[in-house]
């Protein structure tokens, strides 16, 4: 399961964006215990990254965060752009092939220090790229065939805090391969109050004992009277039954995805908080090598894996930025969340 996420700041892109992102990454993973040396190497990968977004990208946009495990803490970073891509990823790789204009250490050694690194390119479309860094020797280890979990949250523009919030957690957290469930909600409207709302929902699901969406939906519910409330969905993804079971309330949307086509999962009207629907739970075929996406209404449901080569290829958070750069709106708060294993 992945570690808790917690964002500290969008960057778009503009003069200051490689200092900017570097005193940001520099401080944070120092806060977060990596060492000066480690820091040191988050602040040089993240001034690679920024700089190619300020000399080359369209819309380029760079997300800063911190992950925490019980015992340890990791600075991650992805950065989105619209174009113009690259044509050759592996040989953008190769050392010494850095722009001009970068600290010239290149994407192949961006990957070297990182703990964990993945990047997709298209050209005329844009380039999404992830990179993580835990302390020296603290990176934990990833059991082959687990179910694996990211996502994505970015706040309407011209505020800081977003309603849209999402958490994962294992069935059985002795299974690494077992069932996992994955809450996605979107806090009413957007601002401070859709991000305490947020914020209580991923509490109440992390706490809860419920192993089945509507039972959790309901625990939900319950524990948002008084807040804004807002839409919410809840999947349970069995890899070895080989289904999804789904339930939603609201405007957060479901799908079951393979690289030509996906699969709807269906949300019923109403505001959890506020006013439940009588709960219906859905079950859908995992599809073969595919993912369960879960997006708020930030994201337009126009998208198709077909028109996006490559989507699954990536691990989920890669492809979850594929989605937000795809759909992403900037008029609403947005998320999405992506679950891919080896169904």
């Amino acid at each position: 399961m992945p570690p808790e996420a917690q964002d500290v700041a969008w960057f778009r892109d503009s003069e200051s964006l490689p200092t900017a992102a570097r005193g940001a990454a520099t401080a944070l993973a120092r806060r977060a215990g990596l060492g000066d040396q480690r820091a040191h190497e988050v602040g040089l990968a993240v001034t690679e990254a920024a700089t190619n977004l300020r000399r080359h990208a369209v819309d380029g946009s760079l997300l800063l965060r911190i992950l925490r495990t019980e015992r340890h803490a990791a600075v991650e970073f992805v950065t989105l752009d619209s174009g113009p891509g690259m044509p050759d990823v592996p040989y953008a790789m190769t050392d010494g092939t850095s722009s001009a204009g970068t600290l010239g250490i290149g994407l192949g050694a961006i990957a070297r220090l990182a703990d964990t690194f993945d990047v997709h390119s298209l050209p005329g479309t844009g380039t999404v790229l992830a990179a993580r860094f835990w302390g020296r020797g603290a990176a934990p280890s990833t059991p082959e065939g687990a179910t694996l979990v990211g996502g994505l949250t970015r706040p309407i523009s011209g505020e800081e805090s977003c309603g849209d919030a999402w958490a994962a957690r294992p069935v059985d957290p002795a299974d690494p391969w077992g069932a996992v469930l994955v809450m996605f909600f979107d806090g009413l409207g957007h601002g401070p109050l859709a991000a305490v709302a947020a914020e209580q929902a991923v509490a109440v699901f992390q706490a809860s004992a419920a192993d089945r969406p509507a039972e959790i939906l309901t625990g939900l519910h319950r524990a948002l009277n008084g807040t804004r409330g807002g839409a919410a969905a809840v999947a349970r993804i069995e890899p070895a039954a080989g289904r999804v079971l789904f339930c939603g309330v609201g405007n957060v949307s479901g799908f079951a995805v393979d690289q030509e086509r996906r699969h709807a999962l269906l949300s019923s009207p109403g505001i959890v908080g506020h006013q439940l629907p009588t709960l219906r739970t859905h079950e859908q075929a995992l599809p073969r090598g595919g993912a369960v996406v879960l997006h708020s209404d930030g994201l337009t449901e126009r998208w198709q894996p077909s028109a996006m080569p490559g989507l699954l290829r990536h691990i989920p958070l890669v492809t979850a930025g594929i989605l937000l750069r795809a759909a992403g709106v900037r008029r609403d708060d947005a998320g999405v969340v992506v679950v891919k294993g080896s169904w």
